[in-house]
């Protein structure tokens, strides 16, 4: 008993901690970082959208291992997952509807700051111990600043191990497992229960990882159009029956971005509680200045950097931006509708139980129990979870490699397969507070580096330009 008090406390903790860490500190640095990057590029992701659509049919034969749109598509494979649904649905608990105001402004922001990184992860790549061309924040530092900054690459690399380790997708797509399938046969909800649905998990992901990265870019190009696409018909199939709902809808999403209690301190308090809930849960969406999706692009047969940063960008337009928002409608027209009430804040509901019964309550056809649209989502689910899981065992495998050499580099995705287990059995918030606090740790690093080589990416996107 007291071992398990002790436990608990101890996660008690490291959550508070990370609390702390992953708000206000979060939101500076990445929204100011982020809205830094906005003016200083001259707002490229507005002025030169066009350009990046058009900049994914390029080819290239340059050193690499994928190409520009494999890039992108298995950096959005990462990104779009659990964040998506879950965290949208934590983010309205939380925040209200006015957070995914926020998570707009972190979408503009990111696809900012995602042109640096794409730019970079291409100007400065490095190449592995076996001769392999590679890029990311850690040969960005080693390469752009200098050897002298190896630590801070090394640094990135340790904590980027753990923020690798899918603990959300794992522990979430168990639930959902337990939720829609296992509680209704009356299958008790256990260990070894999410034990065993950890190991099948586990053995699908391995199917696809083991193959090297040229595998998981292939499937993720053909997966990820795929699950948009059928993301969107859901969500729009619920618009269109909810006509009546959606003026309500996006009228709470800008009265709540701005939402005052009385009071000067309580004005400022919750305007800030708001738009931080809504950067922070962005950010474990769009992942801008995190540094994954730099790994992913530095792969790219590409030798024009700016290109690529083109490229990079459209990330968070696609999960930030277009896919959290058909999420957060979906969910804000059942409450509109009034179909469904959002549980109050605090609550131990999950954000995944959240989505699941709004889109129930939404599609509530007679089949399947009356919870039609929660089989929908949760096809989605399963799409969003396991593109995710493919893409960090990539990240992970880089920065092991970084570390340790490229020999034991591959011994990563064993590490990965088994912490896939673990992670389908650990509670949620715990989970949820790890992986936020490595990602601010690894962005911290990512910032710096992206602040400190900035005017390099201004001067390339100058000349790149003018020669276009």
């Amino acid at each position: 008993m007291s071992l398990i008090l002790s436990f608990e406390s101890v996660s008690r903790s490291f959550i508070n901690f990370s609390d702390m860490l992953c708000t206000y500190p979060e939101f500076i640095l990445l929204i100011g970082g982020g809205l830094f990057f906005l003016i200083y590029s001259g707002f490229v992701p507005v002025r030169y959208f066009g350009k990046a659509v058009k900049s994914l049919g390029k080819k290239d034969d340059s050193p690499g291992q994928i190409s520009s749109f494999q890039a992108l598509m298995g950096a959005i494979a990462a990104t779009v997952g659990m964040g998506s649904i879950a965290g949208v649905a934590i983010a309205l608990m939380l925040g209200g509807p006015g957070a995914i105001f926020w998570m707009w402004v972190s979408a503009i922001v990111g696809m900012a700051t995602k042109f640096f990184e794409g730019t970079l992860a291409i100007m400065y790549k490095g190449k592995d111990d076996a001769g392999e061309v590679q890029g990311g924040p850690m040969y960005m530092i080693t390469e752009g600043i200098g050897k002298k900054w190896k630590p801070l690459a090394v640094f990135f690399s340790v904590v980027g191990l753990i923020g690798t380790l899918c603990i959300m997708q794992a522990n979430q797509l168990t639930e959902t497992i337990v939720t829609i399938f296992t509680k209704p046969a009356g299958i008790p909800d256990s260990l070894l229960v999410k034990f065993i649905i950890g190991c099948i998990i586990c053995a699908i992901v391995a199917a696809v990882i083991l193959g090297g990265i040229k595998r998981i870019a292939n499937i993720s190009s053909k997966i990820v159009p795929l699950m948009v696409g059928l993301y969107f018909l859901i969500v729009a199939y619920i618009i269109l029956t909810n006509l009546p709902a959606v003026p309500k809808v996006f009228g709470d999403i800008f009265r709540g971005a701005f939402t005052f209690k009385a009071g000067a301190g309580g004005a400022v308090g919750s305007f800030l509680m708001v738009a931080t809930i809504g950067a922070r849960r962005a950010t474990l969406v769009n992942e801008a200045g995190v540094g994954t999706a730099s790994m992913m692009h530095g792969a790219s047969k590409n030798n024009e950097p700016v290109r690529e940063g083109l490229v990079a960008m459209l990330g968070p337009f696609m999960d930030s931006g277009i896919v959290c928002t058909l999420t957060a409608v979906a969910i804000l027209i059942s409450t509109a509708s009034g179909t469904y009430t959002l549980p109050p804040a605090g609550s131990d509901v999950k954000g995944l139980e959240i989505a699941l019964n709004a889109f129930s309550a939404s599609i509530p056809y007679p089949i399947f129990n009356g919870r039609l649209g929660g089989y929908l989502l949760t096809i989605m689910v399963f799409f969003f979870a396991f593109s995710t899981m493919f893409s960090y065992s990539y990240y992970g495998m880089k920065c092991t490699s970084y570390l340790f050499g490229t020999k034991y580099g591959k011994y990563y995705n064993y590490f990965f397969l088994a912490m896939l287990i673990v992670c389908a059995m650990i509670p949620l918030e715990l989970a949820v507070a790890v992986i936020d606090l490595a990602f601010f740790l690894m962005a911290c690093a990512t910032m710096f580096t992206l602040l400190y080589l900035s005017p390099r990416v201004r001067k390339a996107e100058k000349e790149y330009f003018k020669k276009k």
